[in-house]
């Protein structure tokens, strides 16, 4: 395994930002582990896996190794008359098993569509999108433990997955490898219309002599969520940005009905009991849509994306943020927190 030094981490991170990594390598093969985990650069210094780059900002030179994760591979490992067994390895881009589940008739991840990253930082973050979450499909995760080397699979209720969060990124957090993913998905149609905007333009496509919204294939509403993301979040290969900079408040319902004597339209989404207001529609009510000042700013058609318009470094993108945070603060009394990995 070739080992480089001082590498320019620019093109490895979705907002495009300068930084340099002490050591780096490219893990190509799985059969490289064991020989990766013994090295005395991985050993005796802070580590880092990389996958898509599209979760991550960077605010300085990283003093440690980098791995970037390029091991892929997607295949089905079982299957019955309900269900089939999709198992993504940890490199591949999510995108990429979507599109292998939806043009194969399975349903589950099709509201998932167009999520940047890749699947072995999906049960990380337990990414979604569009009513749909991770966690109602994944199976198991198949890591491997850093410090020892040694195999572990974890089940769906290991993972702990929760709003944007899961084992993986609290208690366990850089303590185990993702190797791969497997997700049981159905075979018998389950479209997942609970997402408002989601329904209302599949509706629309259907009085315009579309599909009726009930047989929508799941490469249908994967063509209408990609449709839906592409018309409102930057491509990052245009624009450099990490999606969705901060994650949605969750609330109790008194705190609700005390901010709408003020705020009488704010909207916001109940869910078991469990309250969430759009991050997007605080941001924007504060006034810091298509904010732009020196190299970073707001995106204009969405207030949730901090973007870099030149050559912007990491901590302009923080002090920005910090600044959203505290006037949503003032104006509301809630906390934004970052949904972006702050490195």
């Amino acid at each position: 395994m070739k080992i480089y030094k001082d590498y320019d981490l620019k093109e490895l991170n979705t907002f495009g930002i300068r930084a340099f990594a002490k050591f780096f390598i490219e893990l190509e093969l799985e059969k490289d582990l064991e020989e990766l985990f013994n090295l005395p650069e991985f050993k005796n210094n802070k580590k880092m896996f990389l996958g898509g780059g599209s979760n991550v900002l960077f605010i300085t030179d990283f003093d440690g190794i980098i791995i970037l994760n390029k091991l892929k591979g997607i295949s089905i490992t079982e299957e019955d008359s309900e269900n089939v067994y999709i198992r993504g390895v940890g490199g591949e881009y999510w995108h990429d098993l979507v599109m292998f589940a939806v043009n194969g008739g399975y349903w589950g991840i099709e509201n998932l569509a167009l999520i940047p990253g890749t699947v072995g930082a999906a049960p990380i973050q337990n990414i979604g999108a569009y009513g749909a979450e991770l966690k109602e499909v994944l199976f198991n995760v198949e890591t491997f433990e850093i410090e020892t080397g040694k195999k572990k699979i974890f089940s769906k209720e290991e993972c702990e997955l929760g709003y944007r969060d899961s084992v993986f990124k609290s208690k366990l957090k850089n303590k185990y490898f993702i190797l791969a993913v497997t997700l049981k998905l159905n075979k018998t149609p389950k479209p997942n219309f609970s997402y408002k905007i989601l329904k209302e333009y599949l509706e629309k496509s259907a009085s315009s002599g579309g599909n009726k919204i009930e047989d929508n294939s799941p490469k249908d509403i994967s063509d209408a969520v990609m449709s839906l993301r592409q018309s409102k979040l930057p491509d990052p290969k245009i624009l450099c940005n990490a999606g969705s900079f901060f994650k949605n408040v969750f609330i109790e319902k008194k705190q609700l009905q005390a901010l709408q004597i003020n705020y009488p339209n704010m909207p916001f989404f109940e869910d078991e009991k469990i309250i969430k207001i759009p991050a997007g529609w605080l941001i924007e009510q504060c006034g810091w849509k298509g904010h732009k000042r020196g190299n970073v700013g707001v995106y204009e058609k969405q207030s949730l994306v901090l973007a870099n318009y030149g050559e912007a470094t990491g901590l302009e993108i923080v002090e920005l943020a910090n600044k959203i945070i505290i006037s949503v603060k003032e104006k509301f009394g809630l906390e934004l927190v970052p949904e972006v990995n702050i490195v």
